[in-house]
């Protein structure tokens, strides 16, 4: 692995603030959106899809079946999106935010700009995903 540049030079300041404005809005969403689908655990920090409760009956209880299969899907997504955002948020904290974590080198700014959670350059992700 290549040492990790000091300082991302390559993004401007007010570029930089601007992302993590837009982080911090997604994030804030997502917090919401999963609200809705499911429990936050204190003690964990983690989410646990809600059970909806629509009754005793058959068709009640496969509607409540399908729903909470829709709310597990939901909240698994929205829980990466929103490690995603954490993850890059970090980055932006301690100053490594646009470098790759596997080559060191920055990440191009249309990247960033197109793709925030990035912590890859598109040579390095391309090359991961070729061998997937």
């Amino acid at each position: 692995m290549a040492p990790v540049n000091e300082q991302n030079n390559q993004l401007s300041p007010e570029t930089l603030n601007k992302i993590k404005q837009d982080l911090q809005e997604r994030k804030k969403q997502l917090e919401e959106d999963l609200a809705d689908v499911a429990n936050k655990d204190q003690d964990e920090d983690e989410y646990k899809a809600k059970f909806p409760e629509f009754g005793d009956k058959p068709d009640e209880n496969a509607q409540e079946i399908s729903e909470y299969t829709t709310n597990i899907a939901t909240e698994q997504v929205l829980e990466k999106n929103l490690r995603d955002i954490n993850n890059a948020l970090e980055r932006i904290e301690n100053g490594t935010y646009g470098i790759c974590k596997y080559c060191g080198r920055t990440i191009n700014e249309k990247r960033l700009l197109a793709r925030p959670t990035a912590s890859t350059c598109i040579e390095c992700k391309t090359k991961l995903q070729q061998q997937s």
